[in-house]
């Protein structure tokens, strides 16, 4: 069972990830939109496109991911999803399309009508596609997604009043996200300004998203008891009260200038609302399928899994490296790096010692998983080849940033 389920829990984090940090680019369309008008409104503007320059594409890594691995893992599933909510799916393509076209022809743009005209392409974009992935979510809360091919109502299962409200409350949030991250980043620049007027957003937004939640559990309540029976009273009580108390500490670190903090605070409130949905459905997928029932085969799983911790251990270390480079500022403001922050990196970085155990690792891996027969040792001979992928980035890559580091930096 441990096997069947795995994938699922590979696919909710990454829903978890994408939420968090996409959300949060899409947050930031939504505050481009609603600037308002003149040098300040410009500012804002600026400010918000250019924070999220480095990672917007990167964060699309992990819907991709999602897709991936439900529809090897679960395809019965996952075909009855993409068939009954084929509309809501293709508006939320659509529009990450075309918002990463507007994004990319900003700088391309030969006046300020030019500018303005994509710039609103690239708001309603990041309105539109959050609401509809949250709308789709929302039909399948709701039981409104049987299985068979395009077995449920094209337009009923995800227009409800459930799913327009977790669409609504999926907008909320990546503003709230979005507030946060960008008021965060103008305190790190040393714009007071910028970092005033993202720190009002972000209380307002956070204020409005909790009220959306907590108006949308009557609704949940209307057209679902059953969900928000298991919400409220179920195994998905704690994951909601960890939400509600996130949120509300968040609010306070916002409103104290806590950002590094509320940061985490803020991711940990909205993952925390996926956690509970799938906790309040588990194991149900669909309505008279469970996780066991709609499992790929055996062989497939195994394969499935063994390539995500693989292709893990390779990722998840340029992710950290790409953030934190980001959230440090050195894509933006080279000039605000300070020169002992680039002579603690120096210091650090030991390359040699990094290839060393890299080929320990490689040694242990490969002599525990060919000559050894016990199970357990061929557990910790995958270990050693997973930390040997670590290990090898990590020699190659950070050398090659300290030398950035050295010739670009003061």
């Amino acid at each position: 069972m441990l096997l069947q389920s795995l994938p699922l829990v590979f696919v909710l984090g990454g829903v978890a990830l994408y939420t968090v940090l996409g959300g949060a680019d899409f947050g930031a369309g939504f505050w481009q939109l609603f600037a308002g008008r003149g040098v300040r409104a410009e500012r804002v503007r600026e400010h918000a496109h250019e924070v999220i320059g480095p990672v917007w594409e990167t964060n699309h890594v992990w819907l991709i991911f999602v897709l991936t691995v439900f529809w090897t893992a679960y395809p019965t599933a996952f075909g009855s999803i993409a068939s009954t909510l084929a509309v809501p799916l293709f508006i939320a393509v659509v529009g990450i399309i075309f918002r990463g076209s507007a994004y990319a022809l900003r700088a391309g743009a030969s006046s300020a009508r030019e500018s303005g005209l994509i710039d609103t392409v690239f708001s309603v974009s990041s309105i539109l596609t959050p609401f509809a992935l949250g709308a789709a979510a929302g039909g399948i809360a709701t039981n409104r997604v049987p299985v068979g091919n395009a077995a449920g109502q094209l337009f009923s299962s995800w227009l409800n009043g459930t799913s327009i409200f977790i669409g609504a409350l999926s907008v909320a949030n990546a503003a709230y996200l979005a507030a946060v991250y960008l008021a965060a980043d103008a305190a790190r620049d040393g714009d007071d300004g910028l970092e005033r007027d993202f720190r009002v957003r972000a209380l307002g937004a956070g204020l409005v998203a909790g009220a959306v939640a907590v108006a949308g559990i009557f609704v949940v309540d209307a057209e679902s008891h059953s969900l928000f029976h298991s919400l409220l009273a179920g195994r998905a009580l704690p994951a909601v009260v960890v939400s509600g108390l996130a949120g509300v500490v968040t609010l306070a670190l916002v409103y104290r200038r806590r950002y590094e903090l509320a940061r985490y605070g803020a991711a940990l409130a909205v993952a925390a609302i996926i956690a509970g949905w799938a906790l309040a459905r588990w194991p149900a997928l669909l309505p008279g399928l469970t996780v066991y029932g709609a499992a790929a085969g055996h062989d497939t799983l195994v394969a499935l899994v063994v390539a995500v911790l693989a292709g893990g251990a390779i990722l998840f270390p340029a992710l950290a490296l790409l953030f934190r480079l980001a959230l440090s500022g050195r894509f933006r403001a080279v000039e605000s790096v300070p020169s002992e922050f680039v002579a603690e990196e120096r210091a650090v970085v030991k390359p040699q010692l990094l290839a060393r155990w890299a080929a320990a690792m490689l040694i242990a891996g490969f002599g525990l998983l060919n000559v050894a027969d016990a199970r357990w040792a061929h557990g910790v001979g995958l270990g050693c080849l997973l930390a040997f992928l670590v290990l090898a980035f990590c020699a190659i890559v950070l050398p090659a940033l300290e030398q950035s580091s050295g010739t670009d930096l003061p």
